[in-house]
């Protein structure tokens, strides 16, 4: 098949999608910026496979070969840039995933990220919304609590609830699959129940943000000083479509060099190879990244939504099966 997934009339609609994204950024004065595709340190969670090249020997600049990943996201460089007195920063840029291709996911996808100083968490989901808006022409978003969309969607409290409690709810809605009975992970089951019992149930008629993650799901954010039981992380819902993953950023140098260890340990108790550590993200940090928030967003599903399309492929120029 030479013929491209998406149709030119698509395409041309894509184009101007894209055009307004970057007026809604030019009219706040948020600036523009490209970091590198290519890396030699990637991202240590479990749940993300990044895709790896090598650099030869031939063209290094030093006569060594080394391992190069395809970023998931642009983030630890745009922290780097933000620790550099970046100011407001977005990008619109590709971003690479090695995971299965369906209905609302391509390996290869765009990604609008961009990043407030001096904002919280609160504050960039206000400025989301307001883009949401002016995309998507929606109505003002909701906001939920984790704890909250669990208690009122299937009645159980996911910061207190053990994981037998978890699993005994699975089987009574009748899920409960073989991999779950051997699950001893209590995140990943709040991570099934999440996209199977909470997310078709919210976000149907207007966006929905769910705030305040549970710690042991913080990645990047920072803990809730109030309750740390809980971090400052916030995902964006619409129509059954994770748009967006936010964070009121951690800035703590130490306790986010604890985070990577952590998740390379659990890479090793799942079979996973250890992840390289970006030492040169964690020197950021370590000279100053600003108080800010952050937030990374599906452009593809946006596009899908705005146009009142079933697949991913439909609004992109070449889906996997053709590039």
């Amino acid at each position: 098949m030479w013929q491209p997934s998406a149709t030119i009339e698509t395409l041309r609609a894509r184009a101007k999608f894209i055009s307004a994204i970057r007026q809604f950024f030019a009219e706040r004065q948020v600036l523009e910026v490209e970091t590198p595709s290519l890396s030699q340190a990637t991202v240590t969670d479990i749940h993300l496979q990044s895709f790896a090249t090598e650099l030869d020997a031939a063209v290094s600049s030093n006569n060594d070969s080394c391992e190069l990943f395809l970023q998931t996201s642009p983030e630890f460089a745009m922290k780097r840039l933000l620790a550099a007195g970046s100011g407001a920063i977005y990008q619109l840029c590709k971003a690479f995933r090695n995971e299965q291709q369906g209905r609302h996911h391509n390996p290869e996808f765009t990604m609008l990220e961009w990043y407030r100083p001096g904002f919280d968490d609160k504050d960039l989901m206000t400025e989301i919304d307001q883009l949401m808006q002016c995309l998507l022409d929606t109505e003002p978003a909701d906001k939920i609590s984790y704890q909250q969309a669990f208690i009122e969607t299937i009645a159980i409290d996911p910061l207190t609830a053990s994981v037998e409690e978890l699993k005994q709810l699975i089987a009574k809605r009748e899920m409960l699959a073989d991999w779950l009975v051997k699950e001893t992970n209590k995140d990943t089951l709040l991570q099934f129940m999440f996209s199977q019992m909470i997310e078709p149930n919210i976000g149907q008629n207007r966006p929905c943000f769910v705030y305040h993650f549970p710690a042991t799901q913080a990645a990047l954010a920072r803990l809730e000083p109030t309750d740390k039981r809980v971090a400052r992380r916030f995902e964006l819902y619409y129509r059954s479509m994770e748009l967006a993953n936010g964070f009121d950023e951690l800035t703590d140098v130490s306790e986010q060099r604890q985070r990577f260890a952590k998740d390379n340990e659990l890479r090793r108790e799942n079979g996973l190879p250890e992840k390289i550590i970006d030492e040169r993200f964690l020197a950021a940090l370590e000279a100053g990244l600003p108080q800010c928030s952050g937030v990374a967003v599906g452009v593809d599903r946006l596009l899908m939504l705005k146009l009142g399309k079933q697949q991913i492929s439909d609004v992109i120029s070449f889906d996997l099966h053709r590039c």
